[in-house]
C-alpha cells in the first residue's frame, strides 16, 4: 500500500492552519479512528456470518482483540456526515463536523470494554483553529487507505502508517521531534543487541511506544511468543503518553504504561519493579531535571548526578532497575563517554569498577530527526556471566559505528539491516559461550579490552580509543610486482621534475633576455 502521498496530501491540507507540531495529533487521531472502524467492521461481517454469533454484543469482539466501535463512531458515519456544515445527535445537540469528531472519540472510550482508551484519544476537533472544511476533506482522503485486510495486515498497515506519520511529523517539528521518536534503526539496533525472548521489558521513558514494538516484532521474527514479555513504561509528556497508547493499541500491544507530570525521577510509577530488558532512549543532557530535590536518592549508588545533566540520573535509574541478571541499552549523547565536569567522570569510574559497563556502540552522525549531536549506546549489565553466557567479568566490548549507515536523504542517515547485523552480531559472538560464528576483535570497529586497559585511559569510554585503525584489504599482488610498479612510478615522476625545471629555466631564460 502507497500510503505516503496521501499522508503529505494531509499534511499540506493542514499546513495553513496549524503549526507543524500539530499535525500529528490531527492526523493520528483520525488514522486511529479509520482503523478501529475498518477492524470493527470486518469483526462485524463475520459475526452476522455466524448463525448463533450477535454482532452488536461488544463482548463477541474482546476474543479478537477487536474494539468495539459504537455507531456514531464508526467511519461510514462519520464519512457520510463530513460534508455537512450542521449534525444532530440523538441527544439532540447539534454540532459540526469536529464535534462529530470528538464526540466518537467520547464514545469509544466510555464503551466498558474499552477501557484502556479511557482519557486516550484526542479530542481536539471542535477547536476554532481547525477548519472544518478542511476536517471533512482529510476524512474523504483517510477513506481512501484501507487499513484493515486481515488481523495481522491490519496492524502492520496501521503500524507502518503510524510510524510514517511520527517520523515524518518529527522530521518537520525541530528539537521537539525527537522528544518522542527514537529512530527505528536505532531502535532495532538495541532490540537485536539485547534480544527481549522473555521476561519484564521496562523504559522509564518510552516516547511513542517504538522500543515495546520492535521488541514484539523480534520476537515474532525469531518465531517466539510474544506473551513471554511484560512491557511496562512510563512517560512524563501527556500528550506523548497518549501517543504510545494508541499506537500499542492499533499494534495489538497489551503494555501497563503510566503517565504523570513528574516524570520517572521525581514520581517513579514502578518503585518495585526490576526488569529483565530495559530500553531508553532520554532525553539527551536535561539540565533542569530538579536534581536538587533528590540529593540522598537511593538510587545513586554510583555517585550523586550533577545537577546541570541527567545523562548519569538516567543511568543509574535504570542501573537501580535492573533484575540481578538483567541488561540494559541505553542511548546517550557521546558526551556521557569522556566527560569530566561536575564529578560525571567520577560517577563513569565507579560504574566501570563495578563492572556494569558490559559494551559500548559509537554511532554516526545524522542518524535522529531533531538533533545533530553524536549518540551513543550503553549496554549495561548488572551479572556479565549471567543467563549461560560466556563470563565477561573484567572485559567491555568496544564497537565504533560511526561509518556505518548510509544517507537516506541529504540531512538524515539510517542503518540497513546488514550494518544491525553487523553491530549486533559483534556483541551475540562476544557474550555468548558457544556461538555460531567465533568472536575476533576487527581492527576500527570492534575491540573486547579489559579493565586493566580502560584505566589506563582514565576510565574513558569512547571505542575510537580501542578498536585501532581498520586494516585495508590485502589486493593480492605479490610484493615484488607492487614494488616495481611503484619504483616506475615514482622513476616517472622524477623525469617529470627534471623536465618542469628545465621548463622553468628556459622560459625564466628568454623573459631575461627579451628584458
Amino acid at each position: 500500500m502507497d500510503f505516503a502521498a496521501d499522508l503529505f496530501k494531509a499534511a499540506d491540507k493542514m499546513r495553513g492552519n496549524l503549526e507543524p507540531s500539530e499535525y500529528k495529533h490531527v492526523a493520528l487521531g483520525l488514522i486511529f479512528l479509520k482503523y478501529i472502524s475498518d477492524a470493527f467492521e470486518a469483526q462485524h461481517q463475520k459475526l452476522e456470518a455466524q448463525e448463533y454469533a450477535d454482532p452488536e454484543d461488544p463482548e463477541e469482539y474482546l476474543a479478537e482483540n477487536v474494539f468495539w466501535v459504537p455507531k456514531e463512531a464508526r467511519w461510514s458515519y462519520l464519512q457520510a456526515n463530513a460534508k455537512r456544515a450542521e449534525i444532530k445527535l440523538e441527544n439532540g445537540k447539534k454540532v459540526d463536523i469536529g464535534g462529530l469528531i470528538d464526540n466518537a472519540m467520547e464514545a469509544i472510550e466510555k464503551v466498558p470494554s474499552n477501557e484502556r482508551l479511557k482519557g486516550v484519544l484526542p479530542k481536539i476537533y471542535t477547536r476554532p483553529a481547525l477548519n472544518k472544511i478542511m476536517l471533512g476533506e482529510l476524512i474523504d482522503l483517510f477513506s481512501n487507505i484501507l487499513m484493515y485486510d486481515d488481523m495481522d495486515k491490519a496492524r502492520d498497515v496501521i503500524g507502518r502508517v503510524y510510524e510514517y506519520c511520527l517520523s515524518s511529523f518529527a522530521a518537520n517539528e525541530g528539537k521537539r521531534g525527537g522528544e518522542f521518536l527514537t529512530p527505528r534503526s536505532v531502535v532495532r539496533t538495541l532490540v537485536e543487541i539485547l534480544e527481549p525472548y522473555k521476561g519484564r521489558v521496562y523504559d522509564p521513558c518510552c516516547g511513542s511506544g517504538g522500543m515495546f514494538i520492535q521488541s514484539e516484532k523480534f520476537i515474532e521474527s525469531h518465531g517466539g511468543r510474544t506473551d513471554d514479555i511484560a512491557i511496562y513504561g512510563q512517560e512524563i509528556n501527556n500528550t506523548t503518553y497518549r501517543l504510545a497508547m494508541m499506537n500499542l493499541a492499533v499494534h495489538g500491544i497489551e503494555a501497563d504504561i503510566r503517565w504523570n507530570n513528574e516524570g520517572s525521577f521525581h514520581r517513579d510509577e514502578y518503585p518495585d519493579l526490576k526488569a529483565d530488558f530495559i530500553l531508553a532512549n532520554p532525553p539527551f543532557n536535561i539540565s533542569d531535571w530538579g536534581g536538587d530535590r533528590l540529593v540522598d536518592d537511593a538510587r545513586w549508588k554510583f555517585g550523586r548526578p550533577p545537577a546541570g545533566n541527567a545523562n548519569f540520573a538516567w543511568l543509574q535509574h535504570i542501573i537501580h532497575h535492573l533484575a540481578p541478571r538483567g541488561t540494559a541499552g541505553v542511548v546517550l549523547a557521546n558526551g556521557s563517554m569522556s566527560s569530566q565536569k561536575s564529578g560525571e567522570g567520577d560517577i563513569r569510574k565507579a560504574m566501570i569498577e563495578a563492572d556494569v559497563v558490559e559494551a559500548m556502540v559509537a554511532l554516526p552522525g545524522q542518524l535522529f530527526y531533531s538533533t545533530q549531536i553524536p549518540a551513543c549506546l550503553w549496554i549495561l549489565a548488572r551479572n556479565k556471566s549471567a543467563n549461560g553466557h560466556r563470563d565477561r567479568r573484567g572485559e567491555i566490548l568496544f564497537i565504533d559505528a560511526r561509518k556505518q549507515g548510509h544517507m537516506i536523504d541529504r540531512v538524515r542517515r539510517e542503518f540497513s539491516s546488514e550494518d544491525i547485523a553487523m553491530i549486533a552480531g559483534a556483541y551475540t559472538n562476544w557474550r555468548a559461550k558457544e556461538p555460531e560464528t567465533p568472536y575476533v576483535d576487527i581492527p576500527g570497529f570492534c575491540k573486547s579490552v579489559e579493565l586493566e586497559t580502560v584505566r589506563e585511559h582514565g576510565h574513558v569510554l569512547t571505542p575510537g580509543r580501542y578498536v585501532g585503525v581498520e586494516i585495508i584489504g590485502d589486493d593480492n599482488v605479490p610484493f615484488e610486482e607492487k614494488f616495481e610498479e611503484l619504483n616506475q612510478n615514482l622513476m616517472e615522476l622524477f623525469r617529470s621534475s627534471v623536465k618542469l625545471q628545465q621548463e622553468i629555466e628556459t622560459r625564466f631564460s628568454r623573459i631575461e633576455q627579451d628584458g
